[in-house]
């Protein structure tokens, strides 16, 4: 029965990575792909027309960032890291510098939406959590701090997948109002989603943190007559624990 458990916890596993791998595959190619071939006409994203530069912040933050939602489900898959840790560090710092210049980008991109103060406000906090957590991501694997490195790396991938949850948000929103809510308007919909796109990942992540992260570490460590680590910054754990998706390959982990 316990054996049988084990393979449908895998199962589901492997059927919510593939769902998150797909919808991030197919947004990152959505999105960049007009900005890819320079096709001004093609652009999804409303202008300022008074900034010359605005369609440029948009491309240059649709390109890296969908780049970065491209590569991260596979930075969390357990045998890609241990075969191939190489490739997991090279990866990583890939990952890395999209991220960096998606969010440099995409705050010069927010300062002149047109979508209203509330939809900028929302891209702000979004862009500076996006910027901090891969900054604390980086710091903790300097350290060999992996699982550590692995929880703020979840909850950076969290609000990188924000681009995938916010078109999953308008799309059923707009679903909504059109048969039981006519008197929103696409902007009510709009600034609800772009809050709940990464709100909602970042209850689902700390979720998921707790979950398979702290919680079996805790149970090891206890039953080991250790004390169980914090997710916070500024603590050092073993290198050799256990990541999201199974035993972890320590410190060639590094990114």
């Amino acid at each position: 029965m316990k054996d049988l458990t084990k393979s449908t916890r895998r199962r589901w596993w492997w059927t919510l990575w593939g769902l998150l791998a797909v919808s991030a595959a197919a947004v990152a190619l959505y999105s960049a792909e007009p900005y890819a071939v320079g096709d001004v006409e093609r652009n999804r994203i409303p202008l300022d027309p008074g900034v010359a530069s605005h369609y440029l912040s948009i491309a240059v933050h649709a390109i890296p960032s969908s780049l970065a939602l491209l590569i991260g489900p596979f930075q969390f898959l357990t045998r890609f890291r241990v075969r191939y840790p190489r490739a997991h560090r090279v990866a990583g710092r890939v990952y890395m510098v999209c991220v960096v210049l998606g969010s440099m980008a995409a705050l010069f991109a927010a300062a002149f939406s047109v979508s209203g103060f509330s939809v900028q406000v929302a891209f702000f906090i979004l862009t500076a959590a996006w910027l901090y957590t891969l900054v604390q991501a980086f710091r903790t694997i300097r350290r060999g701090e992996v699982r550590l490195h692995r929880v703020w790396m979840i909850r950076n991938y969290a609000l990188t997948f924000a681009s995938v949850s916010l078109r999953i948000y308008l799309g059923l929103g707009l679903a909504l109002q059109a048969n039981y809510f006519p008197s929103l308007t696409f902007d009510d919909v709009y600034h609800a989603s772009a809050w709940a796109s990464f709100l909602v990942n970042v209850l689902v992540a700390e979720y998921f943190i707790v979950q398979r992260v702290l919680r079996p570490a805790a149970r090891r460590q206890g039953a080991a007559g250790t004390a169980p680590a914090s997710a916070g910054d500024g603590r050092r754990v073993p290198v050799d624990a256990v990541g999201p998706a199974g035993s972890g390959s320590g410190a060639r982990d590094r990114t």
